[in-house]
């Protein structure tokens, strides 16, 4: 093991972390270079997890990084970061948890595109209120999950007034902020939590994912203490809906949500959307779509759907809401 990997697995234990931000020396002028640990580490084509995969490292290779960005949080054995290394010369990203450096933020080395969106403070019960007015459950329910529910969404890098208005829009209307909401109707892997967890397919997934029996506890997924991951898990690892958000592209995250198709339901969420965005940056900016991308005799995005039954349409759905 080496001694930057102990050094970080002895801060995680005593519940210490490195004052990143204040120890980044001047940014390089070029790609410095950083080894890896572990094997089978995979370059992917973003900085989350659910993104495609671009090459495999070799056991304990060494990448040259020209800046890094925040995305999905990792957390590993003894490390755990939100940062993620851009390496040209594999065309892709590697998650900082598996650089062997201390620090969970790469030291000297720049944030790509020269700045880093600053990120929006956590979301209060107040805060809910005036953004979805009549769209938030009562008041002590909410209180009890919102720490989970800032503490996932810091995790899945919904730090951005753009993706917490789309989170959080999407949140008033499946669930009013209630990690314990159930849908009616008896079904036994029906709509539970915070984003309303349905079919099989996802709990057996998302069971996967958390280290849960979902299959066989469906109503873990509307407990306290896994519904906000749940809902992290949907948005950034199931559907990968960050950038969708970062595109202003409610239609399309409405879409990668997955319920059925309403064209009145749409306008409601979208206008939930510019309302959130109204709150928390002052104004609402140009460019916010609110249809659905349209498909050739396509139905869209299914709830039950597993993530491998419609990797190909999400990778479509991003490049659509790139270019509009």
């Amino acid at each position: 093991m080496t001694t930057s990997r102990l050094l970080r697995m002895l801060l995680c234990a005593l519940g210490l972390a490195l004052p990143v931000l204040a120890i980044v020396p001047a940014a390089p002028a070029q790609a410095a270079d950083f080894p890896t640990y572990g094997s089978g580490v995979r370059v992917r084509a973003d900085a989350t997890t659910a993104s495609a995969v671009v090459t495999t490292l070799a056991p304990g290779e060494t990448i040259g990084v020209d800046c890094q960005k925040r995305g999905e949080r990792v957390v590993l054995d003894g490390a755990d970061s939100e940062w993620w290394a851009h390496v040209p010369s594999k065309g892709g990203y590697v998650t900082v948890a598996y650089v062997d450096v201390p620090e969970s933020q790469l030291p000297g080395v720049p944030v790509c595109g020269g700045t880093d969106p600053e990120p929006v403070g956590a979301i209060t019960y107040a805060d809910l209120v005036a953004m979805f007015p009549g769209k938030v459950a009562d008041q002590a329910t909410v209180e009890t999950g919102l720490p989970s529910l800032n503490a996932e969404m810091v995790a899945a890098g919904i730090t951005t007034a753009p993706r917490q208005a789309a989170f959080l829009a999407t949140l008033a209307n499946e669930s009013t902020f209630r990690y314990n909401a159930v849908q009616a109707g008896g079904a036994t892997y029906t709509g539970r939590g915070y984003i309303q967890l349905t079919g099989d397919f996802n709990y057996s997934d998302a069971g996967d994912y958390l280290g849960i029996d979902l299959l066989g506890n469906p109503g873990l997924a509307s407990s306290l203490d896994h519904s906000a991951p749940i809902a992290r898990w949907y948005w950034t690892v199931a559907r990968d809906i960050n950038p969708l958000a970062d595109a202003l592209d409610m239609g399309a995250v409405d879409d990668a949500i997955g319920y059925a198709t309403d064209p009145d339901e749409d306008v409601e969420r979208c206008d939930d959307f510019k309302a959130a965005l109204a709150y928390l940056t002052g104004s609402v900016p140009s460019g916010v779509n609110c249809v659905r991308p349209a498909r050739g005799g396509g139905t869209g995005f299914t709830r039950d759907q597993s993530r491998e039954q419609f990797a190909d349409e999400m990778r479509e759905l991003k490049r659509v809401a790139r270019t509009r």
